[in-house]
């Protein structure tokens, strides 16, 4: 339930930045600027749902404070700083700077949702049982 909607909402924000990519990479600077907002707001808002609502939910069912869900946080840190990065090559029309750590930022982010996807939303799955299903209409419920 809870991987199923959160891989799902991994793969909506993985193609919005894909298509911010490709519109610069095709000189189209506009589109770009639009659709990685897009992406930084998509991306930004999925970790919020899993740091205001998850990861807390999670750690009172079980009393895992540290562990998976902190070392998550420490991630989406990491990630919050390049994707700010980024954010300033594309509006100082730094293009190389924003493909270089784009690059860095997708390889870590592929690494962080493959984590996620393969132990810690299973893990919050099995620890939320019959709750996930309201989890769910939570994190959809959620202001972007």
């Amino acid at each position: 339930m809870i991987l199923e909607f959160m891989r799902e909402d991994h793969r909506s924000c993985d193609h919005l930045f894909t298509e911010a990519e490709n519109a610069l990479a095709d000189k189209k600077t506009e589109e770009a600027a639009t659709l990685f907002e897009s992406f930084y707001q998509a991306t930004n808002h999925h970790f919020d749902m899993e740091e205001r609502e998850l990861f807390i939910a999670f750690e009172k069912r079980t009393g895992m404070m540290g562990g998976p869900t902190q070392m998550m946080r420490y991630e989406h840190q990491q990630l919050r700083s390049l994707l700010e990065s980024m954010k300033s090559a594309l509006n100082e029309n730094r293009h190389d700077d924003f493909f270089g750590i784009g690059e860095s930022m997708m390889i870590m982010l592929q690494q962080h949702n493959m984590k996620e996807e393969q132990m810690l939303y299973p893990m919050i799955d099995r620890a939320l049982g019959g709750d996930a299903e309201l989890m769910v209409q939570t994190l959809k419920g959620m202001e972007p």
